[in-house]
Formats: structure tokens, C-alpha cells, sequence
């Protein structure tokens, strides 16, 4: 797809074309991955431009949807959300947005995604503990219309590869 095509895509969807960064947003980004409350002056000094070149970059960021937001990284579970787990769902074909809809009000979902494969949906969720994890896999996803099926992948251990973890 070129990028035109993508930028008429995006725009199809309600969503401003794709942005082309150069290396100091690049930069912008990666400050921000690792810290999400470095200041615009230690922003402007890490990259080299102006306390306002900066500001200005960030907000352009953000209103064209590059930085969706600001967070916090949480350990779940030193949270209180001791079990973790990756559940696979099979769903009724052309009913993906009906579904991201529950998934979205689904206590401890924390990611989805809808891919191709042996599978439709793949969903992590956190929850305090097994009990909570089967409540929620056997009683809330089962109970969907649209969810043929689910395959639940406990989580062991895991780590953020994301910059600053």
C-alpha cells in the first residue's frame, strides 16, 4: 500500500493520514516511552531544540493520534492482580466490533487484538487469582453470543519490552 493509499484509509476511518516523523520526534518518542513525565525543558535539552519546538512537537504528536496518552506502567501484581493470562478466542465471523465492545468492560482486560490465524481474538487479561480467572473466562467470555470458543494460556512470568521497564 502506498502511502497514499494508507493516508486515504486513515481518513476513511476518521483517523488523520499517518504522519511521517523525522529523527527528533523519534527521539520525542522514545523519552516519553521510558518516561512519561520527563518535562518539556529535559525534552527540549534531550533532543536539542527549544523548550517551544518541543511543546510544539508533543502536542502534534498527540492531536494526530502518534501519542494516544499518558500512563502509567503496572506491575499487577504487586496490584493486587496476582494471575495473568492470554485467552484465544474463535468468534462468529464479521462480529469483531460487537465483541471488542464487551471485551472493552471485561474486569482486568488489558489488550486485544484481532488477528488471523487459528484463532480470532487474542485477549491478556489480569485478575487477583485462578478463581477470578475461570469466573471470568467460564461465565463472562463464554457467555457471548458471538464467542465460539476460548483457549486460556496462563502466564508464568512475564516482562514489558517497552522502553524504560
Amino acid at each position: 500500500m502506498t502511502p497514499e493509499q494508507m493516508a486515504q484509509a486513515a481518513e476513511a476511518h476518521g483517523a488523520p493520514p499517518p504522519r511521517t516523523l523525522d529523527a527528533i520526534d523519534q527521539d520525542i518518542l522514545k523519552i516519553l516511552q521510558a518516561d512519561g513525565r520527563a518535562s518539556i525543558r529535559s525534552v527540549a535539552e534531550r533532543v536539542h531544540v527549544s523548550r517551544a519546538n518541543a511543546y510544539a512537537r508533543i502536542n502534534r504528536l498527540v492531536e494526530d493520534g502518534v501519542i494516544r496518552g499518558f500512563g502509567a506502567r503496572v506491575d499487577h501484581e504487586r496490584a493486587g492482580h496476582g494471575t495473568s493470562a492470554y485467552i484465544t478466542l474463535n468468534i462468529v465471523q464479521n462480529t469483531w466490533r460487537t465483541v471488542r465492545e464487551q471485551l472493552r468492560r471485561l474486569p482486568g482486560a488489558s489488550h486485544m487484538a484481532l488477528v488471523g490465524g487459528d484463532f480470532d481474538v487474542l485477549l491478556l487479561v489480569h485478575t487477583p487469582d485462578n478463581r477470578a480467572l475461570r469466573e471470568l473466562v467460564l461465565t463472562r467470555l463464554q457467555s457471548i453470543p458471538e464467542v465460539l470458543g476460548t483457549r486460556t494460556l496462563l502466564v508464568f512470568e512475564e516482562e514489558d519490552l517497552e522502553p524504560g521497564s
